[in-house]
């Protein structure tokens, strides 16, 4: 029998004692209409960090009993951890038994179910494991990779073995990824994603967070965007989904561990934003009301509350919202009530990992004042306790589930169109897994005969793990009036199967010029991504009709840039000759300033010497004077001084010269030399910035043209009704900390610059926070904004922003500039 309690019956008791799961649960405020059931507690299960569900409704849980003993961590190097197996035998609804799968583990983080048994993250590891003989209990340990985590500290260590659409198992806070093919396993490299925990929604998109940041995901598919060494992006990859970082607690939080930094905690001692983000949860099932389908319930355990958010599709970009502001999907009272991680059943239940503890900070980061709260209020002990709850509609009750081991491929197949995720993931897995070939023709006839998209998906990457994909069935799909998103898989499909020899990527390269001329977003996206893939004259045919459509939008623009990789300076030769080119946009000017920044980092002699006699023509037009201020902007980011050899002086050096200002022309001297000239031997103007910082400046420049220039001009001038200008604007050459906070937490109200005063409808009434972007790229923002337009101040560094970040957390609100300064004033009185 499962315990459950109203949305409203809590109570409140300012006592840290630890609860029984009874006390706990009425300590639950959850959202109307559900309701909170236990499922399993102490001692069947110990510091709960990792669900996930079997092919037979079976409970796996990681438990990392050894973390944190007490407040200095003694006996945390002990080999405590486990892995166990839970079952509800009766289908009561409740584990009844648990089996240990394994046993005597150091800081168990994650593991990933395969045939027979599991891969298993643990001392910094990866390791493939077997049951060999049915009974629940790991029979072989096999290293499979030593490299996996870099990081041995839990909060930071590689963790996930999420099994995706494509048949690859992702990790968080990790750049492998892992795939079983003939026999054998095959790691590669991806992009870093996240912090602790990843998801997917429904077409298959990686989801994930950061302690600070509570939820990002990927908008392109995984592994291209990092195809080009010579371009760094800013779209696509790590997007944020929402700034919204505000919580709310139902009781104070003083526990936290910058608690004693101003702005953290509210008046009543409730954390204001998220501080432990973790585990975000694509709620794929219809278990809920429809309106909570594809949601994501993101765990907050030192806030002791789980939020929802609702994401919308809008084009390309996935955006996320507080459905109610002020109140949380669950929260509760107990103070030791810590959800670490959750997932969606085979019920279609939301199911929550509850460390239930009061001390979750790892040593390495205990600050002081955490320490003192947590010994005089004796938080530190007991430990080894945990409960798994679950959360369902009101007056739901269990029913019994297939075991999916003992379907039948038929019953598999017809899952893969099943209405809930979890099903479909299943299905997909265990069909790959048997790779029974002689499917294959069912399959293509189920998929003719549904009508749900996200289903044939999973036909169409259930064939790929298989190996049984057929080439002349996925160009039909081409063809056929398949959607945007079926024909966009298909592509890339065919790039991954079908692409290797010279007759199959003239094939491919044939059917994406036929679509390039005029497809949907979803489809243009991916024929810019594969374009990569075909021969340099068939690809550059593609991203020349993508580009004149789509110049405008940064998704494409990094899209292209990943498929030209080495090719940059042969595509902007024909975009300079092309038409559709002469008229100027902002597009335009920052597509080529990333063509010409990828070329400078290419370091072709040849490429480099020509593009600079384009620049010197006569008669420049507005591309010359772009890719001249681009080249000199990125100039400053090569670390070897003067490889570019001339036979004599640039007429651009020589002449007198007013297309750059003195501090670009200075920086683009630092690729050239010539005869009677060697940079590295010239002192000329003092620079401000060191080797370091111009690499910054560079970067900087890119991550302001995709994040800041629609309001601030690619000028620095300001954009009518958008925003003020940069350039002479003590606002920006001023106190960096000042600067960074405007970045961190945006600014509203009127704003003076250089004697003028900047107010709405003029401007915008509030700029936004950028809080989602990492604090290498918020530095490097601010230090190419502090040194162009003819500004020069000292370089940003990220920890300068980290820093800022850290004692003004809690701040959910722009400052107005007032305010700020008054803000700025009372730390300097305070001295170091």
């Amino acid at each position: 029998m499962s315990f459950a309690c109203a949305p409203n019956e809590t109570y409140w008791e300012d006592n840290p004692r630890p609860k029984s799961p009874l006390e706990e649960l009425k300590t639950f405020q959850i959202e109307e209409g559900f309701e909170i059931q236990l499922v399993a507690n102490e001692p069947m299960v110990q510091d709960p960090v990792f669900l996930t569900f079997d092919e037979n409704n079976r409970l796996w849980v990681v438990e990392m009993r050894s973390f944190m003993p007490d407040i200095d961590g003694i006996g945390e190097a002990l080999p405590l951890g486990r892995i166990s197996v839970l079952e509800d035998t009766n289908g009561d609804g409740v584990m009844d038994k648990s089996t240990v799968y394994l046993d005597s583990l150091f800081m168990p983080r994650a593991l990933g179910l395969f045939k027979g048994g599991a891969l298993v993250a643990e001392n910094n590891a990866l390791w493939l494991t077997h049951d060999l003989d049915g009974d629940l209990k790991a029979d072989t340990k096999v290293l499979l990779d030593s490299t996996y985590a870099a990081n041995g500290i839990p909060e930071h260590s590689d963790n996930g073995l999420m099994r995706a659409m494509d048949n690859w198992y992702y990790s968080a806070k990790s750049k492998l990824r892992y795939k079983f093919r003939d026999g054998e396993w095959e790691r590669d490299f991806t992009e870093a994603r996240g912090q602790y925990g990843i998801n997917q929604d429904d077409q298959g998109r990686l989801i994930y967070n950061y302690n600070w940041s509570q939820l990002h995901g990927d908008l392109v598919p995984p592994n291209y965007f990092s195809r080009n060494p010579n371009h760094q992006v800013s779209t696509g990859i790590d997007h944020g989904l929402t700034l919204d970082r505000r919580v709310y607690p139902v009781r104070p939080n003083p526990a936290v561990n910058r608690g004693y930094i101003p702005g953290t905690l509210d008046e009543q001692g409730k954390l204001l934003e998220f501080t432990a983000a973790c585990s975000p949860t694509v709620f794929r099932s219809t278990l809920f009301p429809t309106e909570y389908y594809g949601n994501v319930f993101v765990c907050e355990p030192a806030g002791n509350l789980v939020k929802r958010n609702v994401v919308e599709e809008k084009g390309l970009v996935l955006e996320a919202f507080d459905p109610n502001p002020g109140k949380e999907f669950l929260a509760s009272t107990d103070e030791r009530f810590r959800p670490v991680h959750s997932t969606v059943g085979p019920d279609g239940a939301l199911y929550i990992a509850d460390m239930y503890r009061g001390l979750i900070q790892h040593g390495s980061y205990v600050t002081q004042y955490l320490r003192e709260q947590t010994l005089n209020r004796g938080l530190d002990l007991p430990v080894h306790m945990g409960r798994i709850w679950r959360i369902v509609p009101k007056g739901w009750k269990p029913e019994k589930l297939p075991k999916y081991s003992e379907l039948s491929a038929e019953a598999l197949m017809e899952s893969l169109f099943h209405p809930e995720g979890w099903h479909r993931d299943m299905a997909q897995r265990l069909l790959v897994e048997r790779n029974d070939p002689s499917i294959q023709p069912i399959l293509l006839e189920k998929f003719e005969k549904s009508t749900s998209e996200i289903g044939k998906l999973h036909v169409m990457w259930t064939l790929e793990g298989m190996q049984a994909l057929d080439k002349d069935w996925l160009y039909q799909l081409l063809s056929d009036g398949s959607s945007p998103l079926i024909k966009s898989h298909a592509v890339r499909l065919l790039e991954i199967r079908f692409s290797s020899s010279h007759e199959e990527k003239s094939a491919l390269a044939k059917e994406l010029k036929r679509h390039s001329n005029n497809p949907e977003e979803k489809l243009a996206i991916q024929l810019a991504l594969s374009a990569g893939i075909l021969e340099v004259g068939d690809a550059f045919e593609v991203l020349r009709d993508i580009a004149k459509k789509q110049n405008q939008n940064p998704l494409f623009q990094d899209a292209i840039l990943s498929s030209l990789h080495g090719n940059e300076f042969d595509f902007t030769i024909q975009l300079l000759q092309d038409e559709a080119w002469e008229k100027k946009t902002e597009g335009k000017e920052v597509f080529l300033e990333n063509l010409t920044a990828a070329i400078i980092k290419n370091k072709n002699q040849n490429e480099i010497r020509d593009l600079l006699a384009i620049i010197e023509k006569r008669d420049p037009s507005w591309k010359e004077e772009v890719l001249l201020t681009s080249m000199a902007i990125h100039a400053g980011s090569v670390q070897d001084v003067g490889f570019v050899k001339l036979n004599s002086a640039p007429i651009i050096f020589t002449a007198e010269n007013d297309r750059l200002e003195i501090q670009n022309l200075d920086r683009l001297k630092r690729l050239f030399s010539w005869p009677g000239f060697d940079p590295s031997q010239e002192e000329g103007e003092e620079m401000l910035l060191s080797a370091e910082a111009l690499v910054q400046f560079a970067r900087g420049r890119q991550k302001y043209l995709t994040s800041c220039a629609g309001c601030h001009g690619n000028d620095g001038k300001g954009v009518n009704r958008m925003g003020p200008p940069l350039f002479d604007s003590e606002w920006v050459t001023g106190d960096e900390t000042r600067l960074a906070l405007i970045i961190l937490h945006g600014m509203e109200g009127p704003l003076e610059v250089s004697g003028k005063i900047y107010d709405a409808p003029e401007i915008l009434p509030v700029m936004p926070s950028h809080s989602t972007m990492d604090d290498a790229s918020i530095a490097a923002i601010l230090t190419y904004i502090r040194n162009e337009w003819g500004n020069q101040a000292e370089a940003v560094s990220p920890r300068t922003v980290g820093t800022t970040r850290h004692q003004t957390q809690g701040r959910v609100f722009p400052w107005t500039a007032e305010e700020l300064n008054r803000h700025i004033d009372s730390k300097s009185k305070e001295g170091p």
